[in-house]
C-alpha cells in the first residue's frame, strides 16, 4: 500500500526559506506525478506545484520564481524549496501521489506553514 508523509512545515518569518519534504512508500517514486497542494481554513485546496513522472513541472502564479519543486527517485522523496515566504503562503501544505495512467491517488496528511509578518 503506498503512503504519503510530508515534512518541513514549521513557523517562518516574511522572506525567510523553507523545504517541505514528501516521502513516498510502498512503490516506486517514479511511476507517479506528484503534487504539493495547499489549504487555508474556508477555502478549497490549491495545487501550487506539481511534477510528473517524466519531470515536467508546472507551478501555480503566485510562487513562481520563489518555490521550486525537485524529485529525487532513489530517496523516493519530492521535495518543495520555498523561497522569499509571504504570509500569504501561510498553509497546510499537502502532498498527492497520482499513478500515471491510473486514477490511483494517495493523499499525505499535511504539514503546516505559517509565516509570520
Amino acid at each position: 500500500q503506498v503512503q504519503v508523509v510530508e515534512s518541513g512545515g514549521a513557523l517562518v518569518q516574511a522572506g525567510g526559506s523553507l523545504i517541505l519534504s514528501c516521502a513516498v512508500s510502498g512503490s516506486l517514486l517514479r511511476l507517479f506525478t506528484i503534487g504539493w497542494y495547499r489549504q487555508t481554513p474556508g477555502k478549497q485546496r490549491e495545487l501550487v506545484a506539481i511534477i510528473t513522472s517524466n519531470d515536467n513541472i508546472d507551478y501555480v502564479d503566485s510562487v513562481k520564481g520563489r518555490f521550486t519543486i525537485s524529485r529525487d527517485n532513489a530517496k523516493n522523496t519530492v521535495y518543495l524549496q520555498m523561497n522569499s515566504l509571504e504570509p500569504e503562503d501561510t498553509a497546510v501544505y499537502y502532498c498527492k501521489a497520482k499513478l500515471e495512467r491510473s486514477a490511483y491517488n494517495v493523499w499525505g496528511q499535511g504539514t503546516q506553514v505559517t509565516v509570520s509578518s
